[in-house]
């Protein structure tokens, strides 16, 4: 009697659980469809402008003028990549710069945002409430651009370094250090640490060991953020450096457009010698090609912080 009364249940849980499983797990072809139609169309809109951009940087620049952009170039020119050529030196320069600046600008800055957003998150620091608080005045209040150039320049000599493309407005980002310690207070759950603790723990080795493992999605998250930022900066260049073998690509490629824009306007004022020579370099199309050249290596860093994305989802939390 007791045998089968201890069987049904389990029976009967054994029953119902699958199929309330399939119930939930079960998506209708016609949902199914609706989705996979919407992330066909979203992908082909963003691929979009990309196809543009190098569409247009392989036309002829009187095309161009003349027809517009197009998907298929009117007339197939690489006239574009050729005046580039002239100054492949400098871009490759120009490439070593971005990536070593971008590598380890990005690595320090995810270090020390974490490192500072860790004690914000602890309940138990007692000065949280005042560190917080001075990392939230920086995003309200700035010194002003002359007193920024003047402390780095004067004071910590950064003037032509590497140092001065990595350390100033890019090192330590305010809102991506509050939206760790955010991370922090919401996945990390106390009852982790204090275990750590209790077995003999440092803070060190439970930062290092166990913090950061379980908070991948938010480190490759700020990691992007940074990347982006060191990539795509300019700035420095054009303030902290004077020395040509130590701009970025991004600054070279502002100062390529600058001096194409000039040889132009000479051109069509007549003053320049062989206005008609320079009359024919083009423009638009190398404004495109230096997109191309640009965003080349920063479009392959997106598969591998997407990477860490999806390992990061999968790490294990504390049970309820």
């Amino acid at each position: 009697m007791n045998t089968t009364t201890a069987q049904a249940p389990s029976a009967a849980a054994g029953v119902s659980g699958p199929k309330s499983k399939r119930k939930i797990n079960a998506i209708s072809p016609g949902s199914n469809l609706v989705v996979n139609l919407f992330f066909i169309v979203y992908c082909c809109i963003c691929i979009f402008p990309i196809l543009l951009v190098v569409s247009a940087s392989l036309s002829d620049e009187n095309a161009i003028t003349l027809h517009g952009y197009s998907i298929i170039p009117k007339v197939w020119s690489t006239a574009a990549y050729h005046y580039l050529s002239f100054d492949l030196h400098k871009i490759l320069a120009g490439y070593g710069i971005s990536i070593a600046t971008t590598v380890i600008g990005s690595l320090a800055g995810m270090m020390i945002t974490a490192l500072y957003a860790y004690p914000l998150s602890r309940a138990d620091f007692e000065f949280r409430g005042f560190f917080s608080f001075f990392i939230f005045f920086t995003m309200i209040f700035g010194g002003g651009l002359v007193p920024w150039y003047l402390v780095y320049t004067n004071i910590f000599h950064l003037k032509d370094s590497l140092f001065a493309l990595i350390i100033p407005g890019l090192l330590m980002n305010a809102f991506l250090v509050l939206t760790t310690r955010t991370f922090f207070q919401q996945t990390i759950h106390p009852s982790i640490l204090e275990s750590a603790q209790i077995d003999g723990a440092g803070e060190f080795r439970i930062f290092f060991g166990i913090v950061l493992p379980l908070s991948l999605p938010v480190m490759a998250t700020i990691g992007l953020f940074y990347t982006l930022a060191y990539w795509n900066d300019w700035f420095n260049s054009l303030v902290y450096i004077n020395n040509d073998k130590l701009i970025n690509l991004q600054y070279m490629m502002y100062r390529v457009m600058r001096n194409l824009q000039f040889l132009q306007t000479n051109a069509q004022s007549g003053t320049a010698i062989g206005a008609e020579e320079i009359a024919k370099i083009p423009n638009e199309t190398v404004r495109m090609a230096m997109c191309i050249v640009g965003m080349g290596p920063i479009v392959l860093a997106y598969p591998f912080f997407q990477r860490y994305f999806v390992a990061g989802l999968t790490v294990g939390a504390v049970k309820g």
